[in-house]
């Protein structure tokens, strides 16, 4: 009866240490990442931030195999450079372009979303993570099209 027991017991341990492990591709470099919190309340006042103009963008009607872009174009509001650690989409039928380089205080840029309708059908709405050294590090974008066949 107690074999039963601990074999149980490492099951259960085993299950939920599992668990734990966050194996996600969302990760900042600890070398660029500049958190302004701490517990004193105070802010660093050398934050990073970063402005979209918009965070979404409507294609309209796309005709089903048509591959559409859009340019959300950004500044960098803060005080520090701007880095863009990785850039994500929730499909493979939407590809980003976006600038690999720091981005100084005061500058611009641009992210491309392209999306491509091949074998889609219907509305689509594809979401696009954005990962920075800014505060908040996660920006979402979202494209949107109505996909129609020729």
């Amino acid at each position: 009866m107690g074999k039963r027991y601990l074999v149980v017991a490492v099951m259960i341990s085993g299950l939920l240490l599992s668990g734990c492990n966050n194996s996600g591709d969302k990760k900042l470099p600890s070398d660029i990442v500049n958190n302004p919190n701490s517990a004193s309340g105070k802010q660093d006042d050398k934050r990073t931030a970063v402005t979209f103009e918009k965070h979404a963008h409507d294609f309209g009607q796309v005709i089903q195999g048509e591959v559409v872009s859009y340019h959300f174009k950004f500044d960098n509001t803060g005080k520090t450079d701007l880095i863009i650690a990785n850039v994500s989409s929730s499909c493979g039928c939407t590809v980003t372009d976006y600038p690999e380089e720091p981005i100084k205080p005061g500058k611009g840029g641009a992210l491309e979303v392209t999306f491509d309708s091949d074998n889609r059908m219907g509305f689509q709405n594809k979401k696009v993570t954005v990962l920075t050294n800014a505060q908040p590090a996660e920006t979402t974008l979202t494209v949107k099209a109505k996909v129609i066949r020729p």
